[in-house]
């Protein structure tokens, strides 16, 4: 489906973290109104303690961009395989030009109320740094021998 059909596009397509122990990293969103409408769009994640995201909600001028700044917080522990499973959706809709992002309707974002929203799903990868790769590697062969008595 070509972008200008969306209100939004958004770049990249996935969200990649460079994961660290202990250590905040970030992933910055481009997003681009499509049209010649104002544009409101809202940031959900399916683990909203793990991360950081500004701005979560904005409103957007005809064929404007912004861009939003992700941060996964700092982690204490690699997860399993260093898959995840975390994923983020970027709501959309058009609303009008005066449109105050502090006075929004609660429903503004529900779809079961009637409003036209369209959504962009991203997905999360984590990145292993080559210097914490060995790190990672002994951990993972550690937890298998632990879990395999």
């Amino acid at each position: 489906m070509a972008a200008a059909q969306h209100l939004i596009s958004v770049h990249p397509e996935e969200l990649k973290f460079r994961f660290e122990l202990e250590k905040l990293s970030c992933c910055d969103l481009k997003v681009t109104n499509n049209t010649e409408h104002h544009v409101l769009f809202k940031v959900k994640t399916t683990s909203p303690k793990k991360y950081f995201v500004r701005p979560n909600i904005s409103m957007m001028h005809p064929w404007d961009s912004c861009v939003i700044r992700v941060t996964l917080q700092a982690q204490r522990e690699y997860p399993l395989n260093m898959q995840c499973k975390d994923k983020f959706l970027l709501l959309s809709t058009v609303v009008p030009p005066n449109t105050s992002v502090d006075a929004l309707p609660e429903d503004t974002f529900n779809k079961e109320v009637g409003n036209t929203l369209q959504e962009c799903k991203l997905r999360v990868v984590y990145v292993i740094p080559h210097s914490a790769r060995a790190n990672f590697e002994d951990v993972d062969a550690n937890s298998w021998s632990c879990s395999h008595p």
